[in-house]
């Protein structure tokens, strides 16, 4: 499995991760308003969403460092 293959997945995985933490919590805003503030689905949206866009900008920065990593490989191994 190459390098950009793996970084995929791991980011989808991690994608997939956050995205169930932050439904898991904006279940638990609408199940127990008398426990969350006001601006709790607001703040959980803003967080969730900022902690899920910054994840996907640097899986796209690794993505093409880890295709240059998969060119060099594959260079490195071309009989001469």
């Amino acid at each position: 499995m190459s390098k950009k293959a793996r970084l995929i997945l791991a980011i989808v995985i991690l994608e997939a991760v956050l995205a169930g933490i932050w439904w898991y919590l904006a279940h638990f805003g609408m199940a127990n308003p008398d426990r969350v503030t006001s601006d709790f689905q607001t703040v959980v949206g803003q967080t969730m969403g900022m902690a899920m866009g910054g994840l996907l900008g640097l899986g796209v920065v690794l993505f093409f460092v880890a295709a240059r990593n998969d060119r060099k490989d594959v260079q490195n191994k071309a009989p001469r």
